[in-house]
């Protein structure tokens, strides 16, 4: 018989990567979508079958981690062998501008979903996977980071995961309840949330060589972060919960590289060589060298206002963090031996892929403005 998941924040990045994981897998997978006015599941479209049709296997329902009584109701009505809830406010710089919707969400949130397996007495059948996170460990103590590195949180969101992490660990203690922690290193991809760095500089870099942009705003340049890929990732959360034991794994690649790293790599895909001046706030970037013959290859249409010497990248103040995390490296060699899982994909796969794949859209996008319709640029993601 088909197991059945149920996925909490099936429409962002990761929800929409292991929602098609499991269905090749032959499972039957509930999505939990917050309530909006607008369409918020361009993610899963490609494979999301209207509820009517026959065969359907992927079902949606309304809900957020702010109400129990919702929570209780689907979880009863689904009655899930796994549940991976992957739903946060996830942005670590605006958890300081919103840090009790962040303490609701993510920490209490978590406790939620807990509580409403426990309370409807699923503890035996149902398998739960809590989405921690390398910020967690904050503050380094040591690096690389593995399952037994001391936590330090710099964040309100950090903090929040830091809670949903440990109350995690307690009820699989006191309940005897399979409840698992993936300490997520970050991960990137082409469904990346448009205010995260790595898509802000994979969708500046297309819309900068079409005349779209004119220039890229950033914060702390030298912060490493160890970037796999979602789409590797996701299977890692499956591998968890089949394993034969609950317990918690830091998924990595063990492999840091820099915001400015990734920048160089960004723009070297199309052709464009980057060089840095200034220091701290007053630090910029601008186009080094040009590579006539691959930009044309990538970008026929491109903006014939590149130059060498143009500032494509600015630094400003407003976009670092109150408290700085400045290098997060994770060391995934339990999950390695345990569970057997490794990453496909490299950090210049990553760049590389997300700068195409924006680079696909922007393109589509000027030609639709090129001939005459109105488009509107910002709202595409």
């Amino acid at each position: 018989m088909s197991k059945t998941a149920l996925i909490i924040g099936i429409t962002g990045q990761d929800g929409s990567y292991l929602a098609q994981h499991l269905l090749k897998k032959n499972y039957i997978v509930h999505g939990i979508k917050r309530r909006t006015s607008l369409f918020n599941t361009s993610r899963i479209d490609k494979f999301y079958k209207d509820r009517h049709e026959q065969s359907t296997r992927l079902l949606l329902h309304y809900g957020d981690l702010t109400d129990s009584t919702n929570l209780i109701r689907i979880i009863k009505e689904t009655e899930p062998d796994e549940i991976y809830n992957l739903a946060a406010m996830s942005h670590v710089h605006v958890s300081f501008e919103m840090p009790e919707y962040t303490g609701q969400t993510d920490a209490l949130g978590t406790l939620r979903v807990l509580e409403a397996v426990r309370i409807l007495g699923l503890t035996k059948k149902t398998r739960i996977y809590q989405a921690s996170t390398s910020e967690l460990f904050g503050k380094i103590q040591q690096s690389p980071q593995n399952e037994k590195t001391p936590f330090y949180p710099r964040s309100p969101y950090a903090a929040a995961k830091l809670y949903a992490y440990w109350v995690t660990v307690n009820y699989r203690e006191a309940y005897n309840m399979f409840s698992c922690n993936g300490i997520l290193f970050n991960h990137e991809s082409p469904l990346r949330g448009e205010t995260f760095v790595t898509r802000k500089i994979s969708r500046a870099v297309a819309k900068i060589v079409l005349g779209l942009q004119d220039v890229l705003y950033l914060g702390n340049l030298n912060a490493k972060r160890d970037w796999g890929h979602a789409e590797d990732y996701v299977e890692s959360m499956h591998l968890i919960l089949q394993h034969t034991i609950p317990d918690d794994f830091v998924i990595a690649t063990g492999i840091s590289h820099s915001v400015r790293d990734f920048l160089r790599l960004a723009f070297l895909e199309v052709g464009i060589t980057l060089e840095f001046y200034g220091e701290g706030i007053r630090e910029a970037g601008r186009i080094a060298n040009i590579n006539i013959d691959l930009l044309e290859q990538k970008v026929p249409n491109f903006s014939r206002e590149l130059q060498v010497g143009k500032r494509v990248i600015s630094v400003l103040d407003e976009y670092f963090r109150p408290t700085e995390v400045d290098e997060l490296l994770g060391d995934a060699s339990k999950a390695r031996k345990v569970l057997g899982w490794k990453p496909r994909y490299s950090f210049e796969d990553i760049v590389s892929e997300m700068v195409l794949s924006d680079l696909a859209l922007f393109q589509k996008a000027k030609l639709l403005q090129d001939s005459g319709h109105e488009v509107l640029f910002e709202s595409i993601v």
